[in-house]
């Protein structure tokens, strides 16, 4: 499975040798559909950017300030939420931004 959490641009670049008919269109069309169907999920750590992880595994992400890369981190399963009881959550997001081990200052 691919980690790094592709832009519809990385996705169109990287098929476009291969498939040099391919549309972005097409790109994000499909990115949507995998979407809807649940066999992707979106990843919107910045506001200019969205990403997508065909990982719909419970889980949460971090942005590094230096190199930039997303990585994924695991998420009990009992995340405490206080003050919604009475409420239904039907998705998360869980975003952290800092410096990966090999970016961090000194």
């Amino acid at each position: 499975m691919n980690r790094i959490h592709p832009t519809a641009d990385n996705i169109h670049m990287a098929l476009s040798p291969s498939i040099p008919s391919l549309s972005k269109t097409t790109v994000y069309n499909t990115v949507k559909l995998f979407v809807e169907k649940r066999i992707a999920i979106v990843v919107n750590i910045e506001d200019n950017e969205v990403r997508y992880d065909a990982d719909i595994s419970l889980h949460g992400h971090f942005k590094c300030k230096g190199c930039g890369g997303v990585f994924d981190f695991r998420v009990g399963k009992n995340l405490e939420i206080d003050g919604l009881d009475q409420f239904r959550i039907d998705e998360y997001h869980l975003y952290l931004k800092g410096y990966c081990k090999i970016c961090k200052p000194s």
